[in-house]
């Protein structure tokens, strides 16, 4: 560990250590040395972590008694567990996970054997729940409209409220993480941005999104952000987490290159879009599926205005790396797993 980003070393707990985000931050933690506990649900996928040597503790964010025994005696506390399905035709979950289940780690967290260790609570919000307009840049000042929301934004926005409601009423040391789309290696789960650039990397893309733009950050450099936050975060903060606006043309391009094979050709415009998705939605209510491209999706795939992410490089010291690193990274990780199950096929 670089002597001018050495840390004091911590009792650390990443909850949702298994997903995308919450591996890479544990990897980190576990790479600079310190006592790291892993709170993964039984039965989940955890080949994202199993090389490492932490404490695991078993259990989701309805466990008390598991929360509890996870949290008590840290120093600093991750929270990970997002639910990102912005397509769900029957929001409920969303809410369950990104509110309630927040409202009771919360609760386990102010504890007062919890709270007598907890300096910091580092919470993964969205950069979707700051005001954005066409024409300005947001920041961290800007407030979200409570009018025409998706499901899924408003959950988010719900969620950081009730996060900024406990520092207030609670005493709880909480910051939270506005993290954009996030790009890079090791996303064992296959999140949906994960498997565009798996798509593209693979040459199987038919086509490619015009108009489509979204604030992004490498993975690496968004769970260093959160490392930074429980270090030097000002409580009640938040931080917005993005290194730039890049558009779905371009990350797949990218992908495509970094992978060695042709980026697609054909391009969707931004109309057409807007009809498909509009097909998708009626389809999911007439059938009582889960359209993946639907109305809420595609508003979600669109960003109003840029981010300015000034803040969290000024007070936490925060320098990303640019997010084309990292889409090259995500393309070679896809080919890569390729190629191992190709030999693994082989050899069995």
């Amino acid at each position: 560990m670089d002597d001018d980003v050495r840390r004091a070393l911590v009792t650390a707990l990443v909850i949702g250590a298994n997903g995308y985000l919450g591996s890479h931050v544990t990897r980190q933690l576990v790479a600079d040395g310190h006592d790291v506990r892993a709170m993964v649900r039984a039965g989940a996928n955890t080949v994202g972590i199993d090389d490492l040597e932490v404490a695991r503790v078993v259990g989701d964010i309805w466990d008390d008694a598991a929360l509890h025994e996870a949290m008590l005696g840290c120093d600093v506390v991750y929270y990970c567990v997002v639910d990102t399905r912005g397509w769900l035709r029957d929001p409920a979950p969303l809410f369950r996970t990104n509110v309630d289940g927040t409202r009771n780690v919360l609760e386990v967290a102010c504890r007062p054997d919890v709270a007598a260790s907890l300096r910091r609570f580092v919470f993964t919000s969205s950069y979707a729940t700051v005001g954005r307009k066409r024409g300005r840049v947001a920041t961290e000042d800007d407030v979200i409209s409570d009018r025409n929301l998706t499901p899924y934004v408003r959950s988010r926005v719900q969620a950081e409220n009730l996060v900024m409601g406990y520092v207030r009423d609670r005493g709880l040391p909480a910051v939270a993480m506005c993290v954009s789309t996030t790009y890079g290696a090791g996303d064992w789960g296959r999140t949906p941005h994960g498997a565009i650039i798996a798509g593209a990397a693979f040459g199987k893309l038919p086509f490619v999104l015009s108009g489509v733009e979204l604030e992004a950050v490498g993975i690496d450099d968004a769970a260093s952000a959160l490392i930074l936050a429980a270090e030097k975060g000002r409580v009640g903060q938040r931080y917005l987490i993005s290194e730039k606006m890049i558009s779905n043309a371009d990350v797949v391009r990218i992908a495509a290159e970094a992978a060695g094979v042709p980026a697609p050709t054909r391009s969707i415009p931004l109309a057409l879009s807007w009809a498909m998705a509009v097909l998708g939605s009626a389809k999911a209510r007439l059938r009582g599926t889960d359209e993946k491209l639907s109305i809420d999706s595609l508003r979600l795939m669109r960003a109003e205005a840029p981010v300015d992410c000034a803040k969290a490089r000024r007070e936490l010291g925060w320098e990303p790396r640019p997010v084309e690193e990292s889409i090259r990274e995500a393309a070679r990780f896809w080919v890569g797993l390729r190629e191992a199950k190709k030999r693994s096929t082989q050899t069995g």
